[in-house]
């Protein structure tokens, strides 16, 4: 199978005969249900009828696979988005659903897509990856890991950062699997697209609007019912609306230990980031750095490398400066020359200037460090700073 008019500088294609082959449209998915059959493979894009590709174990590549034509598939993101009632036609041409093998689509039909209709399928895992498998996997260090653990049994508010695909769901799902099977979590999400199997979890979900245009149920609305369901932890899943403002009140009137994902290219822009989120609720800049200072603590910022790795790149703690605003401190920092190694050794974080920060936090709640990062940073005054700490560890101006 070959498909013709690809651009240079592409990904190379998958092997292909000298021959095209047109695959007919089946029950599913059609002709994207082997690649949504193979294990190994979790996104599959389609950019128009000639054009499809596929992320197997973190690398993008173009397949040879190709639709009849615009039309099969039109009818295609019709039929899946009709399949999980929802509306997909001219009046309303996109949709972002979730199908019943758990399967997200996002769909955008042509002429909004100017090429072509494009769909975005995103397989799930069946089970959240555990902290030890992100371990063996290189995404964390057992340092990592275990700082993580520390911040969530203090009930340290928490958000995971980092661009699109690098793995933040993944993460806030290991981290909801480590928490205590004994606390009551209500999770709040757009889309329920995180994979968690634990007991003692709740799972809102929002609705848009029905063709009459009523009914929308916004992810404002769910945090707000999420508070009378008498959380131990409050999580939404994603924070990307005004939606932040409530979750910011929430942690500051004694909901402990929330978690979140936000959108933001590293560790400095996170305050930037949520400045833009609650403007959109109508708050003041000096309001959101306010509410901030008071309701987060951590941030855990995902990157992703050139050879489709991911892995943490960084831990920071929300730190209010002299001047009232909040700037995310780095703690620990994954060096950027770690990107070329593989194995579980590859991602061994450095320690930074806001361990001590992190430090204090923990122990305020009654939870040491963990040993090997206590010992890399000097309190606040001490000497030391930017030299080697007692475990190899160096304190480092480097910013995440």
């Amino acid at each position: 199978m070959v498909v013709s008019g690809r651009r240079g500088g592409s990904p190379p294609a998958e092997p292909a005969t000298s021959t095209e082959v047109v695959l007919p449209e089946t029950t599913s998915a059609g002709p994207l249900d082997p690649f949504l059959a193979d294990p190994h493979v979790t996104d599959v894009l389609v950019n128009g009828p000639d054009e499809v590709w596929v992320e197997r174990r973190g690398r993008l590549t173009r397949t040879s696979v190709v639709f009849a034509d615009e039309e099969s598939v039109r009818r295609l993101a019709v039929r899946l988005a009709a399949a999980a009632g929802r509306r997909l036609d001219a009046a309303m041409p996109f949709a972002d659903v979730m199908l019943r093998d758990g399967t997200r689509m996002h769909a955008v039909l042509a002429p909004t897509a100017v090429r072509g209709t494009c769909l975005s399928l995103r397989r799930p895992r069946r089970r959240p990856f555990t902290f030890d498998e992100l371990v063996l996997a290189g995404t964390i260090s057992p340092l990592v890991a275990a700082v993580l653990r520390a911040v969530l049994a203090a009930r340290l508010a928490a958000v995971v950062t980092g661009g699109t695909g690098t793995g933040k769901s993944t993460l806030l799902a290991a981290l909801l699997g480590a928490v205590r099977p004994s606390e009551r979590i209500v999770l709040v999400e757009d889309t329920a697209e995180l994979v968690v199997t634990r007991p003692g979890l709740v799972r809102l979900e929002a609705r848009p609007p029905n063709i009459e245009g009523a009914g929308e149920v916004t992810q404002r609305d769910l945090v707000r019912q999420a508070l009378r369901m008498r959380p131990d932890r409050l999580v939404v899943g994603e924070v990307r609306g005004p939606e932040v403002l409530d979750l910011l009140v929430a942690l500051n009137t004694g909901h402990e230990g929330g978690l979140s994902t936000v959108h933001a290219n590293d560790t400095r822009s996170v305050p930037t980031r949520l400045e833009a989120l609650a403007a959109l609720a109508g708050l003041s800049r000096a309001a959101v750095h306010s509410h901030v200072a008071a309701a987060l603590h951590a941030a855990v910022h995902l990157s992703r490398d050139p050879d489709g790795h991911r892995r943490v790149h960084a831990i920071g703690v929300f730190h209010r400066a002299p001047d009232g605003l909040v700037r995310v401190v780095p703690a620990l920092v994954t060096p950027t020359a770690a990107s070329g190694r593989r194995g579980p050794g590859r991602c061994d974080p450095v320690a930074a200037p806001g361990l001590p920060l992190l430090r204090r936090l923990l122990h305020s709640r009654g939870v040491p460090l963990p040993p090997t990062a206590s010992g890399a940073a000097p309190e606040d005054g001490e000497k030391g700073i930017g030299a080697p700490g007692a475990n190899g560890f160096a304190l480092t101006g480097r910013s995440a």
